[in-house]
């Protein structure tokens, strides 16, 4: 399985911040925040990836990420000349995805919580052999936001509509997404909304349609943090903050995460720590992995 690692946008809503850099570069705390995405692939065991970003930000992710051999996984890079929706990354990543299904996760998200890794195993392997899509849901107080999930009466989803007015649940659609090898076509396929563009929502009722979708539920005891606006950045910088400190660990640490997952050897994990050996984020490293 491939990921796309989507980057772009303006973050306008977080002017006049992010008038001069990307906002998945912003802090959270101690980290760039497109850190914790990409944790997330890391967690999935997926090494091949694509990231997706504006023109003029592109190379800013260059001299953070360089090719991932750091974090033992590849990474391609691709720009977005405008903000055409979501779903334009599977055209505009057709031929880094090849014939592989694929992972869409977006660079702003942050997620948090017990048993989260081994349901991401889950689902790549139910992916990969089953052939449906998945999406995840998260209830919220404010679902007019997000593409908002309708349920019937026996808990089946019959509808995802993409931020309603007068919304049918509280549960909405999480910036993570697993797709067969079909979304490409099907995102071709599909039209521009009202807004002009093209809406993640259009691929996931296709699979709707076609009974090809599992929405799995994030229990409410589980943190997604969506940072694009500025209340929300620093909520999510506090939160990351209070976990760390209380726990003793680094959330969202690419190369903790490598080495757990035998991405990088304890060699390569040293030379990492040898560049950062002056910060908090070195030195947690340096005192758990360097005796």
């Amino acid at each position: 399985m491939k990921a796309i690692l989507l980057a772009g946008g303006k973050g306008s809503r977080l002017y006049p911040v992010t008038l001069g850099v990307s906002k998945q570069l912003l802090p959270v705390y101690d980290k760039p925040m497109i850190y914790y995405p990409l944790s997330v692939l890391i967690m999935a065991k997926i090494k091949e990836i694509l990231l997706i970003s504006t023109k003029e930000d592109i190379n800013s992710y260059k001299r953070l990420l360089s090719d991932g051999t750091q974090f033992g996984i590849s990474i391609e890079y691709k720009v977005q000349n405008k903000p055409n929706g979501l779903a334009e990354a599977f055209i505009l990543g057709e031929e880094f995805i090849g014939k592989d299904p694929v992972c869409l996760i977006l660079g702003d998200n942050i997620f948090y919580g017990l048993d989260f890794t081994e349901k991401l195993e889950m689902v790549v392997k139910r992916t990969l052999s089953v052939g449906k899509g998945t999406i995840f849901s998260y209830p919220v107080n404010e679902p007019n936001r997000y593409g908002v999930i309708e349920y019937d009466k026996n808990g089946d989803v019959v509808s995802i509509v993409e931020k309603p007015r007068h919304p049918k649940s509280n549960n909405v659609v999480v910036g993570l997404y697993f797709y067969p090898n079909i979304v490409v076509k099907i995102a071709k396929k599909i039209r521009p909304s009202k807004r002009g563009e093209l809406e993640i929502t259009s691929i996931n009722e296709y699979f709707l349609k076609e009974r090809k979708l599992k929405v799995e539920a994030l229990p409410q005891e589980f943190i997604w943090l969506d940072t694009g606006t500025l209340k929300s950045l620093i909520a999510a910088g506090q939160f990351i903050e209070t976990i760390e400190k209380r726990k003793g660990i680094k959330v969202g640490c690419l190369e903790e995460l490598a080495y757990q997952k035998g991405f990088i050897n304890k060699k390569q994990l040293i030379q990492s720590i040898s560049k950062m050996s002056e910060t908090s984020y070195g030195n947690y490293l340096k005192n758990k992995y360097i005796k």
